[in-house]
């Protein structure tokens, strides 16, 4: 009795932790409809009402009569009316977002008001733990030091937010707070009246761009979180960092100037399957980039010359500080005694002149004079260390903080360039160009149908080689002239923005060792590598190959062990420090061997690089291309990171972020720094964390590798079996899902399959992931599991089955890998509905085929919860993550009429006959706002 009286308690203190929540939920939902009567009126609020109400009762009693009730309420919507009520439930899904938002940070915050222990996955926590398990400062300090921990932001063909949108739910997210905090009642009633006013214009806003998307819309996307958050927030985590470690270890702790974490970005460089991307979209992302940065810069260096008005008649300053005020376009004798302010004025000079050479065209406060621009980013922060050093002479260190210190770090952070731009290409084009030109050097004809050794003997002589292939002389190929015009660009750039803003070729497909030294003669032939006197070659590129495929990742090890033993690869690879890169991809293994095969492959993959770059000497620095989705490599990136194989991290990391992730993890600045800090700690664990006493290792972990490979097997032939062995299943999928709105509504600027075709082989495993995510069924990231488990426990003895069942609790209890698999299966499975999937499943026009698929797809459900619960022991899901079981129980029901809406605009726009029909503006409208809606509320499923 006295347990069961405890979990009630801790039930309750739960819900009354999440009042605030749902009180903030109901305030927006009661504001949001306020607005929709004024608006459009009562009639069309109690259609809204009454869909509200009869698919909550579709989700929660499964009742048939409530799903055909539905069914004909959305049937006699006019096409205006369906707008209107899919904009409802889209708004609601992104307000709740925002109620969710600023409860994660009431609740930190009344956690550290509290004086409770250090939070999972903070700086402190992180210390704390390091600390006691006996690791040193010195090894914490050469951490920092030598880390680089790289979130890139990738482009994501279904979700771009406008800026429009994006300010008006940033002011709600600030009206929101405010009423967390004392008001009188005139101040509470102006707050509601803002709030409702903010709801307004986003309800008269456009919430979606209705043009095609350009990648210069997605470079603009992107960009506005750096202004949210990036710009403030990765300067101030260093700030506390080394505050962080001062307090664990001592006041004599140094000062760390290393850059650990740096943005990276696809966006305007990821010509893979993208025919937008060019030598004019990296040129104008750096130039966006660029512009950002420094409008920063300029702002901030303006407040500074406003808050520093330190008088020499008060306080002297140094010599430094005194000749940069002496050199400034400041002459004005108002001045004369303030140095800080002149110096500061002719540093606005200079950074304005910076941003024009950069691209800027628009500096919205004129500077005092003229002066020359910086030449690269370390003089701006040396100059802003002369102020801060005079600070600190002459009894003014409390004036550098905040922020002419975080100015001096975002300095450092973002130089000129603000996020380092991959390149990445396909393998297939590099052979293509080189075999063009190859043949019309008179080198090599036929190239692309050579044997592999005859490639790397062949690559290996022309690099060896003083003289260039190509020649201006010579017509070349679209394709070759674009190939070389962008390596060209990069190496502009290079040489306009710093050498920062571009320093990593990445190859897709990576299947040989030609693909990599393709790249290289590439270079070679663009400036980007060369050769010295002495016959040395240098290369501003790091080439980094991509591993993708099930068939790829068993190769990687293998390939770079190959690459590695190559001399000239050798001596590139000490000046890159001693360090390589290798980038493995998630999504496209996923789609190619499903969820449980793909992990393991993973897995297996980083421990065999591991062993071949500790034989090599070689520093390894993994690149993960995660999605959003499960399936995609998604899910918790703390755990993630935790639960990475031994060796493979050592402060060496990045990692894609990408779609509504971005969105949901950066569009908050206080989310946003959280999220950062939880990639630093994790990262600072997995490399400097000795390994627990109950770690599995030797023996036993082999044991369980064992089991995993076993399982792996069974896994990935359920899988293929169903995707592209079962006949029809491709019909099923395009008809079942909405990739084909996906494919032709023009959702993003790169097409959703990489050839003209309708073979699942050739699509994108963006679109892929995603369309199920939308019906939500999630199969990528669950289907193949039951199948699996059940064979393996059944294929022994029936005295055995027992104890199989025992190895699983046990790898589960205690093997980190495997813990994370099952946990963010249960994820996925949360998320998964077999009611809404059903709807979606009426799509199939052929009864026999949608009720064959859809019965192996739900026995295949049914049988993974029912192995999931065998080894947790729970049925329920979520229920080591109570926080996200909550959310989604307080969402769902909202969600739904959003999944209902799309499946009817579907059907209408599927009945219409010819293509002019089809494209309907209000039709195609309704179904991408549906997208949106329901992207936002399930939150990771791009």
């Amino acid at each position: 009795m006295a347990n069961q009286v405890s979990a009630t308690d801790e039930q309750n203190q739960s819900a009354d932790k999440d009042a605030p929540l749902k009180e903030d939920i109901r305030l927006l939902g009661r504001l949001l409809g306020d607005v929709l009567r004024e608006q459009e009126g009562e009639e069309v609020f109690a259609v809204v009402e009454t869909i509200r109400q009869t698919a909550v009762r579709f989700r929660r009693e499964a009742d048939a009569g409530a799903a055909k009730e539905l069914d004909g309420m959305l049937k006699i919507l006019t096409r205006e009316q369906t707008i209107t009520v899919v904009r409802a439930f889209s708004y609601f899904s992104h307000l709740a977002n925002i109620a969710e938002d600023q409860h994660h940070i009431r609740r930190r915050r009344a956690h550290l008001l509290a004086g409770s222990a250090p939070q999972k996955g903070s700086i402190s926590f992180a210390l704390d733990k390091l600390k006691e398990s006996g690791v040193e400062l010195d090894t914490v300090t050469s951490f920092f030091k030598e880390a680089l921990i790289s979130p890139v932001l990738t482009a994501h063909p279904t979700e771009v937010q406008r800026k429009s949108i994006l300010d008006a739910e940033h002011d709600i997210a600030r009206l929101l707070a405010q009423r967390d905090l004392p008001l009188t009642p005139k101040e509470r009633s102006s707050n509601l009246h803002m709030l409702r006013a903010r709801i307004a214009t986003l309800w008269q806003t456009r919430m979606l761009r209705y043009s095609k998307l350009t990648v210069a819309d997605e470079i603009d996307n992107a960009l506005s979180y750096y202004r949210i958050t990036f710009l403030r927030e990765l300067p101030a985590l260093y700030d506390d960092i080394e505050t962080e470690i001062a307090e664990h270890f001592g006041t004599g702790a140094p000062a760390i100037d290393a850059s650990y974490v740096q943005m990276g970005s696809w966006i305007g460089g990821d010509r893979d399957g993208n025919p937008n991307v060019n030598a004019g979209t990296m040129q104008h992302a750096l130039e966006r980039q660029a512009t950002t940065i420094l409008d920063f810069y300029l702002d901030e260096t303006h407040a500074l010359g406003a808050e520093l008005s330190v008088s020499t008649l008060m306080i002297g300053c140094s010599p430094a500080l005194q000749a940069l005020s002496d050199a400034s376009t400041d002459t004005s004798d108002h001045r004369s005694d303030e140095p800080y302010r002149r110096a500061l004025i002719g540093m606005y000079a200079r950074l304005a002149s910076t941003a024009r050479a950069l691209g800027a065209t628009n500096i919205l406060r004129k500077e005092v004079g003229h002066a020359e621009p910086y030449p690269c980013p370390a003089d701006f922060s040396a100059d802003l260390q002369v102020l801060i050093a005079s600070l600190d002479a002459n009894h003014g260190s409390v004036l550098a903080r905040p922020r002419l210190t975080t100015l001096k770090r975002a300095a450092d952070i973002f130089g000129f360039h603000l996020a380092s731009l991959d390149m990445r290409q396909s393998s297939d084009i590099h052979e293509r160009v080189l075999a063009e030109l190859f043949a019309k050097a008179g080198v090599q004809s036929g190239y692309g149908s050579l044997d592999e050794d005859a490639k790397v003997k062949l690559l290996l002589a022309e690099l060896a080689q003083p003289r260039l292939l190509y020649s201006p002389y010579i017509a070349y190929s679209d394709e070759t002239t674009s190939e070389l015009a962008i390596l060209r660009t990069a190496h502009d750039i290079r040489q306009r923005y710093g050498k920062r803003a571009i320093r990593n070729y990445i190859i897709s497909h990576t299947e040989t060792v030609s693909d990599l030294l393709e790249v290289f003669v590439l270079q070679q032939e663009t400036g980007l590598l060369r050769q010295g006197a002495d016959g040395e070659h240098t290369s501003d590129l790091m080439v980094i190959p991509l591993f993708e495929t099930i068939p790829d990742l068993q190769r990687a090890a293998g390939i770079m062990e190959s690459l590695m033993a190559v001399p000239m690869v050798q001596k590139l690879i000490a000046k890159q420090g001693q360090t390589q890169e290798v980038m493995l991809g998630y999504s496209d293994s996923n789609k190619d061997g499903g969820f449980m095969t793909s992990n393991w492959e993973l897995y297996k993959a980083e421990l065999a690089l591991v062993e071949i770059f500790a034989k090599a000497g070689v520093k390894l620095r993994l690149f993960h291309g995660r999605g959003g989705t499960v399936g995609r490599g998604g899910g918790p990136s703390y755990e993630a990171i935790l639960a990475q194989p031994k060796g493979t991290v050592n402060g060496q990391l990045r990692l894609t972020e990408q779609g509504e992730i971005i969105a949901s993890k950066f569009s908050n600045a206080e989310i946003g720094r959280r999220n950062l800090e939880l990639l630093v700690c994790s990262t600072l664990e997995a490399s400097l964390m000795p390994p627990p006493a109950d770690a599995c290792h030797g023996p036993r972990l082999a044991g369980f590798e064992a089991v995993m490979a076993e399982i792996s097997e069974l896994a990935y032939k359920a899988y293929r079996n169903l995707v592209y062995e079962t006949p029809g299943f491709t019909d099923y999928f395009f008809a079942a899902t909405p990739i084909a709105e996906i494919a032709e509504l023009n959702l993003g600027s790169r097409p959703a399959s990489r050839k003209s075709t309708r073979r699942i082989e050739d699509l994108r495993a963006i679109p892929w992931g995603f369309s199920w995510g939308q019906c939500r069924l999630l199969l990528p990231g669950w289907y193949g599991f039951g199948s699996a488990i059940g064979a393996w426990i059944n294929a022994g003895s029936k005295e055995e089955q027992d104890g199989r069942v025992a190895q699983l609790r046990d790898m589960f209890r205690h093997w980190p890998f495997f813990a994370t698999l099952l946990s963010n299966m249960d994820m996925v499975l949360a998320k998964t509905d077999l009611a809404i999937a059903s709807r979606y499943a009426e799509l199939v026009t052929d009864k026999e085929l949608r009720e064959r698929i859809f019965k192996r797809i739900t026995e295949e459900y049914h049988q993974t919860l029912d192995c999931l619960e065998s080894i947790t022991g729970t049925r329920d899901r979520l229920a080591g993550n109570p926080l996200l079981a909550r959310s989604i129980t307080n969402r769902f029901p909202y969600l739904d009429p959003l999944n209902h809406l799309q499946v009817e605009l579907i059907k209408r726009r599927r009945a219409l006959g010819n293509e002019e029909e089809r494209a309907d503006p209000r039709v195609n409208r309704g179904i991408h706002l549906s997208i949106n809606g329901v992207a936002a509320g399930l939150r990771n499923t791009g």
